[in-house]
């Protein structure tokens, strides 16, 4: 196991570490640079918060290719309605702060820290963090953030206060993303999985990012 110094920004590389759980390295800081400097090389953050800080890059990586998504007749239907409104980059912090607040099935803590909203903030002031937001009424009821490598899109965190708000913003984005070759989801979810995403293998992933990072 490797662990990261604060005082230097520096990770190994996931093509040449295996890992059988996916850990890549322990500790180091979450600063913007860092950060982006990790998924430009395919690492992302997934701790607890309070906890050390632990890099991830798991083989085989659950991802989305946006031209395989799945789209069932009833989001159909609600896609084709005004029963939402979508929206990107309208209020990115709050989304961040709603994927932390609510509630989901399973999910023990967070790993969605102060620090971390912070350091994201600015990443996405200087373009590569995004938010999408579902509203219904007015109403903030959906949404989820991440970053973007080229032609990548890295999700990070999804949240939804009404039924199926976030299964519709993400297939609003995967449906109109012309410019996005793969959508990250990282690891695996039934309910992404419903939507079409499926597991590659790590060098295939990288593969394409190492693509995007060079175009």
């Amino acid at each position: 196991m490797i662990y990261l110094s604060a005082d230097e920004i520096s990770f190994p590389d996931p093509e040449l570490l295996d890992s059988e759980s996916g850990l890549m390295a322990i500790g180091g800081d979450l600063s913007p640079e860092r950060l982006l400097f990790a998924y430009q090389l395919g690492l992302f953050p997934w701790f607890n918060e309070g906890e050390e800080i632990l890099w991830w890059c798991p083989d085989p990586r659950f991802v989305l290719f946006p031209s395989e998504v799945k789209v069932s007749k009833s989001m159909r239907k609600i896609l084709n309605s005004a029963q939402f409104v979508f929206t990107q980059n309208k209020c990115f912090e709050e989304v961040m702060r709603q994927c932390r607040s609510v509630y989901r099935k399973d999910q023990e803590g967070t790993w969605i820290s102060e620090a971390l909203i912070r350091s994201f903030s600015v990443l996405h002031k200087f373009g590569y963090a995004k938010s999408f937001e579902v509203w219904q009424d007015e109403d903030l009821v959906g949404g989820f953030y991440g970053i973007q490598i080229g032609r990548v899109f890295c999700g990070e965190s999804m949240f939804s206060k009404v039924s199926n708000a976030s299964k519709a913003g993400f297939l609003n984005f995967a449906l109109n993303a012309p410019n996005i070759e793969l959508i990250d989801c990282q690891v695996h979810s039934d309910h992404l999985e419903s939507l079409g995403a499926k597991m590659i293998s790590k060098h295939e992933f990288l593969k394409i990012l190492k693509q995007n990072n060079e175009s």
